[in-house]
């Protein structure tokens, strides 16, 4: 099942954000990385990097290129194996497309347990995402007047996330955004803002979850997610 099985934050302040995410979630992420300068130098701010298994990451960056994705650089393999290369989707948000080694990787650490994407083209990014990796959308959501396109990593999973359209929203780039869990939103925001970070304020969803999507200090978007009790 082709589905992001790894984040991992690219920053200018590596030890920085290591301290900023341990205080704001109570765990020191695994895999902040310096974003570099090549990515700077092209206007990429401080961003969480999403990881596709694609299986062959050759083929699957043809497949991408031929359906309007852009290639930000060559295949690179990490030490433990991992095979990647960073491409950039049509309507402007970056992910990396993966294949695993064999031997498993340790969790994400925060993990993150949803994710949006923000698209200025939402029927296009639907028909490309779910042709390119057999991702399955439902009916969209209606939220305070816009509408999210629920997804699951395939038929009968369930949701893991939405994609939104961007240009309904003033002020929000195309990007994916990734979601981790909190027990107690308002003390997680409280904490974000305590600790030089930004929050748009919170949101309650339909079913009674509630998010806050938050810049932590160096400009990367995250977002915080509280289930409701029944969903725990």
């Amino acid at each position: 099942m082709k589905q992001i099985f790894m984040t991992v934050l690219r920053t200018t302040d590596v030890e920085a954000a290591e301290r900023f995410y341990e205080a704001v979630l109570g765990v020191k992420p695994v895999g902040v990385m310096p974003l570099h300068e090549r990515a700077i130098a092209r206007g990429a701010p401080p961003h969480w990097l999403g990881f596709v298994d694609v299986g062959d990451v050759d083929a699957a960056v043809a497949d991408v290129v031929a359906r309007g994705f852009t290639s930000l650089g060559p295949k690179w393999t990490n030490p433990e194996g991992l095979q990647a290369a960073y491409v950039r989707d049509p309507g402007g948000a970056v992910l990396a497309l993966a294949k695993p080694p064999a031997r498993p990787l340790a969790p994400s650490v925060p993990p993150a347990v949803y994710q949006s994407l923000d698209t200025p083209d939402v029927a296009g990014a639907i028909a490309a995402y779910g042709e390119l990796f057999g991702w399955r959308f439902d009916d969209p959501l209606h939220v305070e007047g816009h509408a999210f396109h629920p997804f699951a990593w395939g038929a009968g999973s369930p949701r893991v996330g939405v994609f939104g359209d961007s240009t309904r929203r003033p002020g929000i780039h195309p990007h994916w955004t990734y979601f981790f869990a909190v027990e107690a939103l308002d003390d997680a925001v409280a904490r974000v803002e305590a600790n030089g970070g930004v929050s748009v304020g919170i949101l309650a969803l339909p079913g009674g979850d509630r998010i806050a999507v938050c810049d932590d200090p160096q400009g990367a978007a995250f977002a915080l997610y509280e289930a409701s009790r029944g969903h725990r």
